[in-house]
């Protein structure tokens, strides 16, 4: 079953390993990797820390019509913000454009929290802000 199939009550949620899975950052990739990672935090929180080859759209530049990245763009979106508030509230706005998008639960407390990759701004290790 595809972790993209929308449920009554909205776009799927998914823990931050199946995230990693399904955008190629786990150990074992679902469909190849062929998701985007679509980080809707602020840029200061994303300088801090966001996934390697995570695309940066902020909530507040999508809530105001803002268009996906062209890497994000006629591909599956795994939203992520800080905690998976503004990630689900992204993903129902990406699901009613007609996208393919789930949200991550715990965003990036929960990435950060599985050992997952992250870096900052720079190229170093990455924080959660």
């Amino acid at each position: 079953m595809s972790i993209f199939r929308r449920s009554r009550s909205g776009p799927g949620r998914v823990t931050a390993q199946e995230a990693a899975a399904c955008t190629g950052h786990g150990d074992t990739a679902e469909s190849g990797g062929d998701a985007v990672l679509l980080d809707v935090r602020e840029p200061y929180e994303w300088q801090a820390g966001h996934a390697p080859r995570a695309v940066h759209l902020p909530l507040s530049a999508l809530a105001a019509g803002a268009g996906l990245p062209a890497e994000a763009q006629a591909r599956p979106l795994v939203v992520i913000c800080r905690s998976g508030n503004r990630s689900r509230r992204a993903a129902e706005l990406l699901v009613a454009r007609g996208a393919q998008a789930v949200d991550v639960i715990g965003g990036m407390e929960n990435w950060a929290r599985a050992g997952l990759p992250m870096v900052d701004a720079r190229g170093g290790n990455g924080t959660v802000a």
